[in-house]
Protein backbone atom coordinates (compact mmCIF):
# COMPACT_ATOMS: atom_id res chain seq x y z
CA UNK A 1 0.00 0.00 0.00
CA UNK A 2 1.17 3.55 -0.71
CA UNK A 3 1.93 5.90 2.18
CA UNK A 4 -1.12 8.07 1.57
CA UNK A 5 -4.43 6.35 0.96
CA UNK A 6 -7.94 7.47 0.17
CA UNK A 7 -9.99 6.41 3.18
CA UNK A 8 -13.62 6.90 4.08
CA UNK A 9 -15.13 7.07 7.55
CA UNK A 10 -18.87 7.06 8.21
CA UNK A 11 -20.21 7.55 11.74
CA UNK A 12 -18.50 10.22 13.82
CA UNK A 13 -19.87 9.72 17.31
CA UNK A 14 -18.06 9.41 20.64
CA UNK A 15 -15.70 6.78 19.26
CA UNK A 16 -15.87 7.29 15.50
CA UNK A 17 -14.71 10.91 15.59
CA UNK A 18 -11.36 10.31 17.31
CA UNK A 19 -10.79 7.17 15.22
CA UNK A 20 -11.27 9.15 12.02
CA UNK A 21 -9.05 11.94 13.31
CA UNK A 22 -6.18 9.49 13.81
CA UNK A 23 -6.43 8.61 10.11
CA UNK A 24 -6.40 12.28 9.12
CA UNK A 25 -3.46 13.08 11.37
CA UNK A 26 -1.51 10.19 9.86
CA UNK A 27 -1.52 11.96 6.52
CA UNK A 28 -4.20 9.99 4.72
CA UNK A 29 -6.87 11.64 2.59
CA UNK A 30 -10.03 10.99 4.58
CA UNK A 31 -13.60 11.45 3.34
CA UNK A 32 -16.16 11.63 6.16
CA UNK A 33 -19.91 11.50 6.61
CA UNK A 34 -22.13 11.48 9.68
CA UNK A 35 -25.78 12.09 10.47
CA UNK A 36 -24.85 14.32 13.42
CA UNK A 37 -22.78 17.48 13.61
CA UNK A 38 -19.11 17.02 12.76
CA UNK A 39 -16.99 17.70 15.84
CA UNK A 40 -14.85 20.84 15.70
CA UNK A 41 -11.49 19.10 15.67
CA UNK A 42 -12.52 17.08 12.61
CA UNK A 43 -14.31 19.99 10.97
CA UNK A 44 -11.14 22.05 11.29
CA UNK A 45 -8.89 19.25 10.03
CA UNK A 46 -8.03 18.19 6.49
CA UNK A 47 -10.90 15.70 6.45
CA UNK A 48 -13.19 16.13 3.45
CA UNK A 49 -16.87 16.24 4.35
CA UNK A 50 -19.27 14.35 2.09
CA UNK A 51 -23.05 14.72 1.90
CA UNK A 52 -23.83 11.00 1.63
CA UNK A 53 -22.27 7.57 2.28
CA UNK A 54 -22.40 7.06 -1.49
CA UNK A 55 -20.11 10.07 -1.99
CA UNK A 56 -17.67 8.66 0.55
CA UNK A 57 -17.59 5.32 -1.28
CA UNK A 58 -17.08 7.00 -4.65
CA UNK A 59 -13.97 8.79 -3.37
CA UNK A 60 -12.37 6.29 -0.97
CA UNK A 61 -10.69 2.94 -1.60
CA UNK A 62 -11.30 1.64 1.93
CA UNK A 63 -14.54 2.68 3.62
CA UNK A 64 -14.95 2.37 7.40
CA UNK A 65 -18.35 2.47 9.10
CA UNK A 66 -18.87 3.05 12.84
CA UNK A 67 -22.57 3.39 13.65
CA UNK A 68 -24.75 2.25 16.59
CA UNK A 69 -26.74 -0.82 15.53
CA UNK A 70 -27.53 -3.40 12.84
CA UNK A 71 -30.30 -1.36 11.13
CA UNK A 72 -27.97 1.65 11.02
CA UNK A 73 -25.26 -0.36 9.25
CA UNK A 74 -27.80 -1.74 6.78
CA UNK A 75 -29.06 1.77 6.00
CA UNK A 76 -25.57 3.20 5.58
CA UNK A 77 -24.50 0.35 3.31
CA UNK A 78 -27.62 -0.42 1.30
CA UNK A 79 -30.08 2.44 1.80
CA UNK A 80 -30.72 5.33 -0.58
CA UNK A 81 -27.35 6.94 -1.43
CA UNK A 82 -25.68 4.22 0.61
CA UNK A 83 -22.13 2.94 0.35
CA UNK A 84 -23.05 0.09 -2.01
CA UNK A 85 -24.32 2.52 -4.64
CA UNK A 86 -20.91 4.22 -4.75
CA UNK A 87 -18.70 1.14 -4.92
CA UNK A 88 -16.69 -0.14 -7.86
CA UNK A 89 -14.84 -3.43 -8.05
CA UNK A 90 -11.80 -3.77 -5.79
CA UNK A 91 -12.81 -1.48 -2.95
CA UNK A 92 -12.92 -2.63 0.68
CA UNK A 93 -15.71 -2.02 3.19
CA UNK A 94 -14.82 -2.34 6.88
CA UNK A 95 -17.63 -2.25 9.43
CA UNK A 96 -16.31 -1.38 12.90
CA UNK A 97 -19.76 -1.18 14.50
CA UNK A 98 -20.96 -3.79 17.00
CA UNK A 99 -23.86 -5.59 15.34
CA UNK A 100 -25.45 -8.98 14.67
CA UNK A 101 -23.00 -11.67 13.45
CA UNK A 102 -25.78 -13.21 11.34
CA UNK A 103 -26.63 -9.93 9.61
CA UNK A 104 -22.92 -9.26 9.11
CA UNK A 105 -22.54 -12.44 7.07
CA UNK A 106 -25.39 -11.32 4.80
CA UNK A 107 -23.93 -7.82 4.41
CA UNK A 108 -20.59 -9.37 3.45
CA UNK A 109 -22.21 -11.51 0.76
CA UNK A 110 -23.91 -8.47 -0.77
CA UNK A 111 -20.67 -6.46 -0.80
CA UNK A 112 -18.76 -9.42 -2.26
CA UNK A 113 -21.37 -9.71 -5.02
CA UNK A 114 -20.37 -6.18 -6.11
CA UNK A 115 -16.77 -7.31 -6.55
CA UNK A 116 -15.63 -5.74 -3.29
CA UNK A 117 -14.23 -7.10 -0.03
CA UNK A 118 -15.76 -6.88 3.42
CA UNK A 119 -14.31 -7.06 6.92
CA UNK A 120 -16.21 -6.91 10.17
CA UNK A 121 -13.93 -5.28 12.73
CA UNK A 122 -15.74 -4.32 15.94
CA UNK A 123 -13.69 -2.68 18.66
CA UNK A 124 -13.33 -2.63 22.42
CA UNK A 125 -11.77 0.06 24.57
CA UNK A 126 -14.43 2.75 24.70
CA UNK A 127 -13.90 6.46 24.28
CA UNK A 128 -10.53 6.33 26.06
CA UNK A 129 -9.24 3.65 23.69
CA UNK A 130 -10.55 5.53 20.67
CA UNK A 131 -8.86 8.77 21.72
CA UNK A 132 -5.58 7.06 22.60
CA UNK A 133 -5.54 4.76 19.55
CA UNK A 134 -5.33 1.74 21.86
CA UNK A 135 -8.50 -0.08 20.80
CA UNK A 136 -8.71 -3.85 20.60
CA UNK A 137 -9.92 -4.74 17.11
CA UNK A 138 -11.55 -8.12 16.41
CA UNK A 139 -11.64 -8.86 12.70
CA UNK A 140 -13.62 -11.32 10.59
CA UNK A 141 -12.86 -11.82 6.90
CA UNK A 142 -10.30 -12.89 4.33
CA UNK A 143 -6.70 -12.99 5.61
CA UNK A 144 -5.29 -11.27 2.53
CA UNK A 145 -7.75 -8.38 2.88
CA UNK A 146 -7.01 -8.18 6.60
CA UNK A 147 -3.29 -7.86 5.88
CA UNK A 148 -3.96 -5.02 3.44
CA UNK A 149 -6.01 -3.08 5.96
CA UNK A 150 -3.94 -3.91 9.06
CA UNK A 151 -1.60 -0.87 8.73
CA UNK A 152 -4.69 1.36 8.93
CA UNK A 153 -6.07 -0.60 11.88
CA UNK A 154 -2.74 0.04 13.62
CA UNK A 155 -3.47 3.78 13.51
CA UNK A 156 -6.56 3.19 15.67
CA UNK A 157 -5.69 0.24 17.90
CA UNK A 158 -3.03 -1.92 19.51
CA UNK A 159 -4.48 -5.40 19.97
CA UNK A 160 -5.53 -6.37 16.43
CA UNK A 161 -6.54 -9.95 15.69
CA UNK A 162 -8.02 -11.82 12.74
CA UNK A 163 -10.52 -14.10 14.48
CA UNK A 164 -11.87 -15.96 11.46
CA UNK A 165 -14.32 -15.54 8.60
CA UNK A 166 -16.94 -12.80 8.18
CA UNK A 167 -19.14 -12.66 11.27
CA UNK A 168 -16.50 -14.09 13.59
CA UNK A 169 -15.26 -10.63 14.52
CA UNK A 170 -18.77 -9.72 15.64
CA UNK A 171 -19.06 -12.99 17.57
CA UNK A 172 -15.84 -12.12 19.41
CA UNK A 173 -17.23 -8.66 20.23
CA UNK A 174 -20.42 -10.15 21.67
CA UNK A 175 -18.25 -12.40 23.86
CA UNK A 176 -16.25 -9.33 24.88
CA UNK A 177 -19.39 -7.48 25.93
CA UNK A 178 -20.53 -10.41 28.05
CA UNK A 179 -17.22 -10.34 29.93
CA UNK A 180 -17.27 -6.55 30.33
CA UNK A 181 -20.85 -6.47 31.64
CA UNK A 182 -20.23 -9.23 34.17
CA UNK A 183 -17.01 -7.56 35.34
CA UNK A 184 -18.81 -4.24 35.83
CA UNK A 185 -21.42 -6.05 37.89
CA UNK A 186 -18.75 -7.77 40.00
CA UNK A 187 -16.83 -4.55 40.66
CA UNK A 188 -20.07 -2.74 41.52
CA UNK A 189 -21.10 -5.43 44.02
CA UNK A 190 -17.65 -5.49 45.63
CA UNK A 191 -17.34 -1.72 46.08
CA UNK A 192 -20.92 -1.42 47.28
CA UNK A 193 -20.31 -4.18 49.83
CA UNK A 194 -17.08 -2.57 51.02
CA UNK A 195 -18.65 0.86 51.32
CA UNK A 196 -21.72 -0.39 53.24
CA UNK A 197 -19.37 -2.29 55.58
CA UNK A 198 -17.78 1.04 56.48
CA UNK A 199 -14.54 0.83 54.49
CA UNK A 200 -13.29 3.59 52.21
CA UNK A 201 -14.24 2.33 48.70
CA UNK A 202 -11.41 4.29 47.07
CA UNK A 203 -8.82 2.64 49.33
CA UNK A 204 -10.40 -0.79 48.87
CA UNK A 205 -10.25 -0.35 45.11
CA UNK A 206 -6.58 0.64 45.31
CA UNK A 207 -5.78 -2.40 47.47
CA UNK A 208 -7.55 -4.76 45.08
CA UNK A 209 -5.75 -3.34 42.04
CA UNK A 210 -2.53 -5.17 42.93
CA UNK A 211 -4.10 -8.58 43.45
CA UNK A 212 -5.84 -11.26 41.41
CA UNK A 213 -9.01 -9.14 41.37
CA UNK A 214 -7.19 -6.40 39.47
CA UNK A 215 -8.66 -5.58 36.07
CA UNK A 216 -9.18 -2.75 33.60
CA UNK A 217 -12.79 -2.57 34.75
CA UNK A 218 -11.72 -2.17 38.39
CA UNK A 219 -9.18 0.46 37.36
CA UNK A 220 -11.33 2.61 35.09
CA UNK A 221 -14.93 1.91 36.02
CA UNK A 222 -14.23 1.32 39.69
CA UNK A 223 -12.87 4.85 39.80
CA UNK A 224 -15.99 6.13 38.03
CA UNK A 225 -18.18 4.43 40.65
CA UNK A 226 -16.21 5.94 43.54
CA UNK A 227 -16.00 9.43 42.02
CA UNK A 228 -19.58 9.33 40.65
CA UNK A 229 -18.51 10.30 37.13
CA UNK A 230 -21.01 8.67 34.81
CA UNK A 231 -20.68 10.83 31.71
CA UNK A 232 -20.69 8.31 28.87
CA UNK A 233 -17.60 6.72 27.50
CA UNK A 234 -19.92 3.89 26.43
CA UNK A 235 -23.64 4.40 26.92
CA UNK A 236 -25.81 1.90 28.76
CA UNK A 237 -28.23 1.75 25.82
CA UNK A 238 -25.40 0.54 23.56
CA UNK A 239 -24.38 -2.16 26.01
CA UNK A 240 -28.04 -3.19 26.26
CA UNK A 241 -28.03 -3.59 22.49
CA UNK A 242 -24.92 -5.79 22.65
CA UNK A 243 -26.33 -7.99 25.41
CA UNK A 244 -29.53 -8.38 23.39
CA UNK A 245 -27.35 -9.76 20.59
CA UNK A 246 -25.76 -12.14 23.09
CA UNK A 247 -29.03 -13.36 24.57
CA UNK A 248 -30.81 -13.71 21.22
CA UNK A 249 -27.87 -15.60 19.73
CA UNK A 250 -27.63 -17.80 22.82
CA UNK A 251 -31.29 -18.67 22.52
CA UNK A 252 -30.78 -19.66 18.88
CA UNK A 253 -27.74 -21.76 19.84
CA UNK A 254 -29.43 -23.39 22.82
CA UNK A 255 -26.93 -21.90 25.27
CA UNK A 256 -27.86 -20.57 28.72
CA UNK A 257 -26.28 -17.26 29.77
CA UNK A 258 -27.87 -16.66 33.20
CA UNK A 259 -25.48 -13.99 34.47
CA UNK A 260 -25.60 -12.12 31.18
CA UNK A 261 -29.37 -12.00 31.59
CA UNK A 262 -28.96 -10.61 35.13
CA UNK A 263 -26.57 -7.91 33.90
CA UNK A 264 -29.09 -6.95 31.25
CA UNK A 265 -31.84 -6.62 33.87
CA UNK A 266 -29.62 -4.28 35.89
CA UNK A 267 -29.03 -2.17 32.78
CA UNK A 268 -32.80 -2.22 32.17
CA UNK A 269 -33.34 -0.87 35.70
CA UNK A 270 -30.89 1.97 35.04
CA UNK A 271 -32.69 2.79 31.81
CA UNK A 272 -36.03 2.82 33.62
CA UNK A 273 -34.59 5.45 35.96
CA UNK A 274 -33.60 7.70 33.05
CA UNK A 275 -30.09 6.31 32.67
CA UNK A 276 -29.92 4.93 29.14
CA UNK A 277 -27.33 7.59 28.28
CA UNK A 278 -25.27 7.05 31.42
CA UNK A 279 -21.89 5.36 31.12
CA UNK A 280 -22.24 1.57 31.52
CA UNK A 281 -20.28 1.76 34.79
CA UNK A 282 -23.46 3.32 36.20
CA UNK A 283 -24.89 -0.21 36.41
CA UNK A 284 -23.82 0.25 40.05
CA UNK A 285 -26.75 2.61 40.52
CA UNK A 286 -29.21 -0.26 40.03
CA UNK A 287 -27.47 -2.23 42.78
CA UNK A 288 -27.42 0.86 45.00
CA UNK A 289 -31.20 1.17 44.58
CA UNK A 290 -31.59 -2.44 45.73
CA UNK A 291 -29.36 -1.77 48.75
CA UNK A 292 -30.81 1.69 49.49
CA UNK A 293 -27.20 2.78 49.86
CA UNK A 294 -24.79 4.69 47.64
CA UNK A 295 -21.02 4.09 47.40
CA UNK A 296 -19.26 6.75 49.46
CA UNK A 297 -22.25 7.31 51.70
CA UNK A 298 -21.63 7.01 55.44
CA UNK A 299 -22.98 3.69 56.70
Amino acid sequence: MSNQQKLGFIGLGIMGAPMALHLVNSGHQVFINTRSKVQDDLANSKAIQCKTPKEVAENADIIFTMVPDTPDVEKVLFGENGVASGLVKGKIVVDMSSISPIATKEFAKKINALGCDFLDAPVSGGEVGAKNATLSIMVGGDEGVFNRVKPVFELMGKNINLVGANGDGQTAKVANQIIVALNIEAVAEALLFASKAGADPAKVRQALMGGFAGSKILEVHGERMVKRTFDPGFRIELHQKDLNLALNSARALGVSLPNTATAQELFNSCSAHGGKSWDHSAMVRALEKLANFEIGQKA
